[in-house]
C-alpha cells in the first residue's frame, strides 16, 4: 500500500511553513478559470463554425448546444465529483460503476484524446503569430518553435497547480478584456440584419458539429484533480455553475460582434480571423492585443490540459491501474511522470492538422463521455443511498432522460467523423483494450511495481 502522505494542503494564499513540504489545494476562483481553460480558453477555435454554416446557425449553436450538452455534463461532474473527490475523476466513476477493466479504459480514451487535444494548442499559438512572424508558418522554424513552447509550458505544469490557478486567472482576464473593448468600437457599425444570414444549401455539417463538440466538452476534465480542490463538495458544483455562464458568453459575445459589425464572407472566417476584424473594427492596437490574448489563451489551455491529464494518470496510478511511478509527486506536488508522458505524447502528434486532430479527439471523447453516462445512471440504480453532497433533482428516470440528447449528439458527431480518423480512433481504442491485461500482466511477474493508496476508494473488491 502506498504511505499517507505527510505533506500537508493549504489553501491558496496561505503561508507556507518552510519546515513542510506543503501542496496548496485550489480554491474556488482559479478554480473556475481552470475550468474555463480545460473548455474553452475564449473564442479562439470558433471562426470555423461561420465558415462552416453562416453566422445564424453559429449564433444559435454557441447558444442551444449548451443546453443539450455543455450543462448536462458540468451537472453529472458535480454530482460524480462531489461523490468521489479524488484525483481520477471519471476513471473512478466509471470503476465503480463497471469494474476496474472498463475504468482503465475510459482513462486510457480519455487521456488520449487529452493530448490529442494539448497537440492542438501549440499549432493554434503559432497560427495567431505566423502574421507577425512569418517565419512561423512552416518549416525547421515552427518544428522548432513548437518544441520549445512545449517544453517551456511542460516545466511550468510541473511547478505546481498554485502556479497554474492563478496563471490562468491573469490570462483569462488578460485575454477576454479586448473583446469587451471590442464589442464597444463595434457598436455604431452592428446591423443585426448580419445575424440572420443563412445558407441551408451551403452548410458543412462535419465541420460545424466538430468545431462546437469540440468548443463546449471537457467539462469533466477538472474531475481528474478534485483531491486537490479545495472543499470540494461546496467548490467544485459553484465552479462548474460560474464557468458555464463564462464560456458561453466568452463565445457568443465575440460572435456576435463579429458577424455583425463586418460584411459577411465565409471563407475568411477561418483560424485566427478575430484578429482580422479587430484590426477593422479597432486598428492595429486591437490586432496586437487580439493576437496577444490569443497567444497566451492557447497557454493557458495547454497548462490546464497538462495538469488535468498529468494527474488523472496519478489518480490512475493510486488506485493500481497504472505502475506506482506514475503517483510519485515532485517537490511540488505536481506528478512528474505523468507529465513528462502527457508531454511526450504532446510532441508525437504535434504533426496533425487543426481539423484533424479536432475530429480525432472527439471521436475518443465520445466514447468516453457514453461510459460516462452509463456510469452515472448505474451509480443512481445501484447506490442510491450513498452520499452525494451535489445531487442534481432528478430521479433514476430524471437521469436516463437527460443523457439521452447529449448521447444523441455524440452519435450525430461519431457519423460525421471521416474514414481516416474512424480508422486512427478504432486502433487507439484497440491498444487500450490489450494494454490494461498486459499491465495486469506485468504486475503478477512482478515487472513494475503497483500499489493501492489505501485512503481512496476501493471499487476492486466488488469485482475481483
Amino acid at each position: 500500500m502506498v504511505e499517507p502522505s505527510s505533506a500537508e494542503y493549504v489553501e491558496l494564499g496561505e503561508r507556507s511553513s518552510p519546515k513542510l513540504v506543503k501542496y496548496q489545494k485550489v480554491s474556488i476562483i482559479p478554480l473556475v478559470f481552470l475550468i474555463f481553460y480545460e473548455v474553452s480558453g475564449g473564442p479562439f477555435g470558433v471562426e470555423d463554425s461561420v465558415q462552416a454554416a453562416g453566422p445564424l446557425l453559429a449564433l444559435l449553436g454557441f447558444l442551444l448546444v449548451p443546453f443539450i450538452w455543455s450543462i448536462p455534463e458540468a451537472l453529472i461532474t458535480a454530482e460524480l465529483g462531489t461523490m468521489f473527490p479524488e484525483n481520477g475523476g471519471y476513471v473512478v466513476w466509471v470503476s465503480s460503476a463497471l469494474g476496474p477493466y472498463w475504468g482503465f479504459q475510459q482513462g486510457w480514451m480519455k487521456w488520449l484524446s487529452g493530448v490529442i487535444d494539448n497537440a492542438l494548442y501549440p499549432v493554434l499559438f503559432l497560427d495567431y503569430l505566423k502574421s507577425a512572424i512569418p517565419a512561423l508558418e512552416g518549416g525547421l522554424p515552427r518544428t522548432i518553435a513548437v518544441l520549445v513552447l512545449t517544453l517551456a509550458l511542460t516545466y511550468m505544469s510541473y511547478r505546481g497547480l498554485t502556479i497554474v490557478g492563478w496563471v490562468a486567472i491573469l490570462l483569462g482576464v488578460f485575454s477576454l478584456l479586448p473583446f469587451i473593448f471590442m464589442g464597444i468600437v463595434a457598436i455604431p457599425k452592428l446591423k443585426p440584419s448580419r445575424w440572420l444570414v443563412v445558407e441551408l444549401g451551403y452548410i458543412d455539417w462535419g465541420l460545424y458539429l466538430n468545431t462546437l463538440f469540440w468548443n463546449l466538452n471537457y467539462w469533466d476534465s477538472i474531475s481528474t484533480l478534485a483531491g486537490e480542490v479545495e472543499n470540494p463538495s461546496k467548490t467544485l458544483p459553484k465552479a462548474l455553475f460560474y464557468a458555464v455562464i463564462l464560456v458561453v458568453f466568452g463565445y457568443f459575445f465575440p460572435l456576435l460582434i463579429g458577424t455583425g459589425a463586418i460584411p459577411l464572407d465565409r471563407q475568411l472566417w477561418t483560424d485566427g480571423y478575430f484578429s482580422d476584424i479587430a484590426k477593422m473594427l479597432g486598428g492595429v492596437w486591437l490586432l496586437t492585443w487580439i493576437q496577444a490574448a490569443a497567444a497566451l489563451s492557447n497557454m493557458g489551455m495547454f497548462l490546464a490540459e497538462m495538469s488535468s491529464d498529468s494527474f488523472q494518470l496519478e489518480g490512475m496510478a493510486s488506485q493500481g491501474m497504472l505502475p506506482e511511478l506514475f503517483a510519485k509527486r515532485s517537490r511540488y506536488g505536481t506528478p512528474l511522470v505523468g507529465i513528462l508522458f502527457s508531454a511526450s505524447g504532446v510532441l508525437l502528434l504535434s504533426w496533425l492538422s487543426f481539423q484533424e486532430i479536432v475530429a480525432a479527439e472527439n471521436f475518443l471523447y465520445c466514447f468516453g463521455m457514453i461510459m460516462e453516462f452509463i456510469a452515472f445512471v448505474k451509480l443512481r440504480i445501484d447506490r442510491p443511498a450513498e452520499s452525494r453532497p451535489f445531487k442534481i433533482p432528478v430521479g433514476t428516470a430524471g437521469a436516463i432522460l437527460m443523457c439521452i440528447l447529449p448521447t444523441l449528439l455524440i452519435l450525430v458527431v461519431l457519423a460525421f467523423a471521416s474514414l481516416k480518423v474512424m480508422v486512427i480512433s478504432t486502433v487507439a481504442v484497440m491498444i487500450g483494450l490489450v494494454v490494461e491485461p498486459c499491465l495486469r500482466y506485468s504486475e503478477k511477474k512482478r515487472w513494475f511495481r503497483f500499489s493501492m493508496n489505501a485512503d481512496l476508494h476501493d471499487f476492486h473488491s466488488g469485482y475481483n
